[in-house]
This record gives C-alpha cells, sequence and structure tokens, in this order.
C-alpha cells in the first residue's frame, strides 16, 4: 500500500491508503519528488467537482475520489519491457495531458484540444501527490543536470505559458499587458522577459503580488482599483496601447479594460479559466480589428522549451516558491493559505520524495 492526498468532494481532501500501481507495456513507474498545488486545485476543493469527473471519465475509466496533482518532477523506478530510452533513477518532469490519439484535434497534432482530453492528478492514472504513479511513455521528460527538482515541478505552469506565447502574435519588442499577478500571471511575466518583452505592464489587484510582478521582471504595475488602467497603458506605450494582452485574471472588469487598452489590430490572449460567462464588447472589436483568442496547456515539446530555457538561466523560476509542505499538510498549510493568504504565496510545493 502507499499514502495518496484524494479529492472526494467539496472541501473534502484525504490522505489515504491505496494500492501501489503497477507499471506495464509503454509506462513508466515514478517516485513524485515535488507537486505544486495549482490554482485548478484549489477551484475543485473549494466548489468542486468542476473538472475532477463525478461520472467515469471517457478515456481513463475513473471518477472521484481520485488521487490529485498534475504539477510535478518525480524520479524513474521502473520502465515497461518495451521501454529502452529510460533509466532507472532519471530525474523527469510529468506532463500530465492526457488525450485519445483519435478526434480530429488529436489527428491534426493538436493533443491539448483533444474532445475527451484529462489530465493525470484531475481525471485518473494517479497523481503527484501519492507515493508512486505510473505514467504512459509519452509523459516523461528528463530534467538536465542543472535544474533542480524544485524547478522540475514549476516546468508544467510554466509550460502553460510558454505555449500561449508561441500561439499569440507577440514578438520580440512589443508592448505587454499582463491581467492578473497570480502563478500563471508571474509565469507570463517571466517567460516574456525570458523571450524578449521590453515593456510589460501587469494590472493586479493586491499590493503584495504587484510587489512580485516587479521581481519577476515587470517594467510596470498597476493597481485597477485606483489606477486609469487604459489611460495608463495608453501613455505608456506612446498614445497606441500594448500590442499583446494576457488574460490570466477571468474577471470581467480586467476584460473590459484590456479590450479598449490594446491598439488597432491587438490581440487579447486568454489563459484564465472563467468561473462565470463572459462578455465582449464586439464594436471595440470590430472598429479596431481586434481580435481575441483562447489558448489551453501545452503540446509535446513545450516542457522542453521550458526545461532548456531554466537550464540556460533564461528563466530563473524558483523565487515563486513561497512554501514547502507534507502530504499531511496539504489542506491547513497548503489550500488553505493560498486561498486566505493570497498577497503572500505565490506556488507552494509539497514534498513527496524530496
Amino acid at each position: 500500500m502507499m499514502k495518496a492526498v484524494r479529492f472526494h468532494g467539496q472541501k473534502d481532501i484525504r490522505l489515504e491508503n491505496i494500492e501501489i500501481p503497477k507499471c506495464g507495456k509503454g509506462k513508466v513507474k515514478v517516485k513524485p519528488a515535488y507537486v505544486g498545488i495549482c490554482g485548478t486545485d484549489l477551484h475543485e476543493w473549494e466548489d468542486g467537482a468542476n473538472l475532477i469527473p463525478t461520472t467515469p471519465h471517457p478515456i481513463t475509466g475513473e471518477q472521484a475520489p481520485l488521487t490529485i496533482g498534475h504539477e510535478f518532477s518525480a524520479v524513474v523506478e521502473e520502465v515497461g519491457e518495451d521501454i529502452t530510452d529510460v533509466k532507472i533513477g532519471q530525474r523527469v518532469s510529468v506532463q500530465p495531458i492526457i488525450y485519445d490519439g483519435t478526434c480530429g484535434a488529436c489527428r491534426d497534432g493538436l493533443v491539448n484540444c483533444c474532445d475527451n482530453n484529462g489530465f493525470i492528478g484531475l481525471s485518473g492514472w494517479g497523481g503527484g501527490l501519492s507515493e508512486h504513479v505510473v505514467v504512459p511513455r509519452s509523459a516523461i521528460y528528463e530534467i538536465p543536470d542543472n535544474v533542480s527538482m524544485e524547478a522540475g515541478a514549476l516546468v508544467e505552469p510554466l509550460s502553460v505559458v510558454w505555449h500561449s506565447i508561441d500561439v499569440s502574435p507577440f514578438k520580440k519588442g512589443d508592448a505587454v499587458l499582463v491581467l492578473g499577478g497570480g502563478p500563471i500571471g508571474l509565469a507570463v511575466i517571466q517567460c516574456l522577459r525570458a523571450r524578449g518583452a521590453e515593456k510589460i505592464i501587469a494590472s493586479e489587484v493586491a499590493p503584495g503580488r504587484r510587489e512580485f510582478a516587479k521581481r519577476f521582471g515587470a517594467h510596470y504595475t498597476l493597481d485597477p482599483t485606483s489606477d486609469d488602467v487604459v489611460a495608463r497603458v495608453r501613455e505608456i506605450c506612446g498614445g497606441v496601447g500594448a500590442d499583446v494582452a494576457f488574460d490570466a485574471a477571468g474577471v470581467q472588469v480586467g476584460l473590459d479594460q484590456a479590450l479598449k487598452a490594446i491598439r488597432a489590430q491587438g490581440t487579447i490572449v486568454n489563459i484564465a479559466v472563467w468561473n462565470k460567462p463572459a462578455q465582449l464588447q464586439m464594436n471595440d472589436m470590430v472598429f479596431r480589428e481586434k481580435k481575441y483568442i483562447g489558448v489551453t496547456t501545452f503540446v509535446p515539446g513545450d516542457f522542453r522549451h521550458v526545461l532548456d530555457a531554466i537550464s540556460s538561466g533564461n528563466l530563473k523560476p524558483l523565487p515563486m516558491i513561497t512554501g514547502k509542505i507534507q502530504m499531511d499538510e496539504i489542506e491547513e498549510k497548503g489550500f488553505r493559505p493560498l486561498v486566505k493568504e493570497k498577497d503572500k504565496h505565490v506556488k507552494i510545493l509539497v514534498e513527496v520524495h524530496p
């Protein structure tokens, strides 16, 4: 038997003993090291089940209660008999997307847009918050020798952002507005700096998160409760507005501000998962030829790009880590502080096998 953190329902997370999974053909068994607590985990705990299935998932066949944790680094402890390119003891980041490989999106290579998509640690196949996990070979990305296991646990959220920049029209030298200073917003700032952004404007309500935004590379920070965001962005951008805006907040007032703050033919890139329907002022888009696009998670290769950027020193994400806890502390020292003390925390890691 092994210990695992399992989601049973809203505000019902339990550390339980469950069966140790067995490795098989095409699979790799890993021992999680560090696991990041994601905003998605918090939403499931506060309001769930949302993404966690309450009926059998179409690919995994599993439903709540499920083991959680989808941002994690690990050490390989067993490989399937048909796998020759992964070695026991190898340090890895785990890419958690689950996809069927047969739908139209998958056939087009867009596995992140799979009709039946899911996530290890949300939809079944175990999760990082357990002593052992068995994952597909395709989920394994080796961590370079000069990258820590803690940084390896940050690769998943950074890859979400890396992909969003790839999908966007951003180019080096562009002026960019970032809505939200939570973990994803701060990751956007870091990745933009790593990719040559020369004017990053962060809009965030919480004073502590505005300080984090400055620390991670924002050139300007705005308080949307007191600053006229639209006027300030236009002023900073020479009167024309930002080239691109990344929405990592998912609130209507921020979207309205961003739509007016970007330049003619500018683009808003939505990364946020919204809790309620949003409205777009279509005439603001039509008469100035503005664009609004959605992005989701990442595609094969994004993990490698992020790991290479960390290894080269272009990305330095370790200051995102504001706490480390144990599995039996996840609710009191993990979920609750991240919900109630947002000003103090960016990313709390759970030490499973540090």
